[in-house]
């Protein structure tokens, strides 16, 4: 048995993550994932009005709020069979596509980007040798010059004399893992900077049509309730000019800077590092009409890597178990006769997972009994072996501009590059959406819901491609409440354990065979789990370990 290495909290994402691994010679040979935190939203829904879901199951999270929103409201509506109108499509697509942009640009910079980017290399950095370099990735770069960059190594010196550097503390600068030289790290830090406010501009974005952020609530079974908003001029026209300000950063300081990373990581996509099993998985999101279904981001499940045989997505196949999660059962379920019953068992007697045994409390769902990636790269590799023809020539643009193979998409390289591409795809797309909207509203359509009642009964899913991958909520309604309500969430597809067969979770089977520089500062690690971009579903009850009980409180 090799060494074990355990961290506990992975940190720069939402929510309780444990990840342990087994080193031999500084290679990982074995891996398991742990969500350490259980949320139990799912059975404080049962018995109430079905209606009332969207707007609580958007607190299992306090980033992805709107596409638990989203899913929730879809999946009544599929319940009730109802019908919102264009317009209700259109304002949800437009609240939708602003958390793409600013929720990628969020990923790469203050998620992610400190995986690839050593902070105090920049330090030592040349400030014209970094505009040289930011120039010769874009002809115009983002608030790029020599003093701009003197300046932000002034502010990061001070942070350091002053021993509070906040973000940039207990890293693992001077990793050998870090590959960009002292400019490339300047031109990324400097932008770094500069998201830390351009970020809240697609947040704004979203409050425009969703009421507020986080936790819109302008979405209803039906359709959506900001009317006023999908009328007034001003509001849309704010929308508009803050779209400029976010595709403007895109385009000059995220693309450019993920260039730069390429430039410098390529032998690592190369070598396939952080690719896992290379099954993808995707639902289908931003519907663009209200007839046969074409969607934005298309439908389809990719089998072990095979580009050449794309599948279509059956629903039926999609199951849950619980072998080694801390839930009872351990046969597969379907989401619409799934269960949550806790089933805490704890650590071994020296502290680690039980591998063997349940280790998480995360359930671990399959399709067709297998585990698949989901997210940016689950979508764009399942767009792109259909032959999509808006993204297919756009990965292959980028992959000829690199100078890379296609076979470099199934790494941790790909599939952060992947997030920055379906920002510009979708970024390219959201005005037409508004025109869309103007369009109707001139005509005389100004429809934003269509009236509907809560059925006797009935079964729903809501199935959707939130920034972080395919959500899907089920709904079950008997006697006109809920009788049972399951989500899967994106992580949950990528964090899963192992199942029966004890095949590994997407989390898992990403990081072996992965080389650790140093063992005692396992960045490799960081770097890969960080690409899928965990967000840990939050936890919302508390369990006591010893009986399994729902702690109650009394607020006085």
């Amino acid at each position: 048995m090799g060494k074990r290495i355990i961290i506990d909290p992975i940190t720069r994402i939402e929510g309780h993550l444990r990840i342990e691994v087994e080193v031999e010679n500084n290679v990982i040979k074995d891996a398991w994932s742990s969500i350490t935190l259980w949320r139990g939203i799912e059975t404080i829904l049962k018995g109430r009005d079905p209606r009332d879901a969207g707007l609580i199951v958007q607190r299992f999270c306090g980033v992805c709020t709107f596409v638990h929103y989203e899913a929730s409201i879809i999946a009544c509506e599929d319940a009730f069979k109802v019908k919102p109108p264009p317009n209700a499509r259109i304002i949800r697509n437009l609240i939708g596509g602003a958390q793409y942009l600013y929720d990628h640009v969020m990923h790469f910079y203050h998620l992610h980007g400190l995986d690839w980017v050593d902070i105090v290399s920049a330090l030592s950095a040349d400030p014209k040798k970094a505009v040289d370099l930011a120039r010769s990735v874009h002809p115009n770069p983002y608030n790029c010059s020599e003093n701009q960059y003197k300046a932000v190594q002034k502010r990061l010196t001070k942070f350091v004399k002053s021993g509070r550097i906040g973000p940039f503390a207990n890293a693992y600068w001077g990793n050998p893992s870090y590959k960009l030289p002292p400019e490339a790290n300047l031109v990324v830090l400097s932008h770094y900077l500069d998201a830390l406010q351009v970020s809240k501009i697609g947040a704004q974005m979203m409050a425009i049509f969703g009421g507020k952020n986080p936790h819109p609530q302008t979405l209803v079974v039906g359709g959506v309730t900001s009317v006023m908003d999908a009328l007034d001029a001003s509001r849309i026209g704010a929308y508009l000019y803050r779209l400029k300000e976010l595709r403007d950063f895109v385009d000059r300081a995220y693309i450019p800077d993920v260039l730069i990373a390429a430039k410098y990581y390529k032998h690592e996509g190369l070598a396939g590092v952080g690719g896992g099993a290379k099954s993808f998985l995707s639902y289908g999101g931003f519907p663009l009409d209200d007839g046969d279904g074409a969607m934005l981001f298309p439908r389809g499940v990719i089998k072990a890597g095979n580009l050449a045989k794309p599948l279509k997505l059956d629903e039926t196949k999609i199951t849950e178990e619980a072998t080694h999660s801390w839930y009872k059962g351990s046969e597969p379920q379907h989401p619409f006769k799934g269960t949550t019953d806790p089933e805490y068992t704890g650590y071994d007697a020296a502290g680690n997972l039980k591998g063997n045994e349940k280790y998480t409390w995360c359930k671990a769902p399959r399709y067709d009994g297998q585990p698949y990636e989901v997210g940016p790269l689950a979508r764009l590799v399942v767009a792109y072996a259909q032959g999509h023809k808006a993204i297919k020539p756009l990965i292959d643009n980028t992959l000829k501009a690199t100078g890379l193979p296609a076979t470099v998409l199934f790494s941790t390289l790909g599939r952060t590059a992947a997030r920055a591409l379906e920002t510009v795809y979708v970024g390219n797309h959201i005005e037409g959406w508004v025109n869309e909207l103007v369009a109707n509203v001139k005509k005389g359509d100004t429809r934003t819901w269509t009236k509907c009642d809560v059925p006797k009964s009935g079964e729903g899913r809501g199935m959707t491609e939130p920034p972080r991958g395919a959500l899907g909520h089920w709904i079950r309604i008997e006697n006109s409440v809920i009788a049972n309500y399951q989500a899967v969430v994106p992580s949950t597809w990528n964090c899963s354990p192992r199942d029966k067969a004890g095949r590994r979770g997407p989390y898992e089977e990403s990081l072996i065979g992965t080389k650790l520089a140093k063992v005692d500062q396992p960045l490799e690690i960081l770097r890969t789990i960080h690409s899928f971009d965990p967000c840990m579903a939050c936890a919302v009850h508390i369990i006591d370990p010893q009986t399994n009980e729902i702690k109650k409180y009394k607020v006085l």
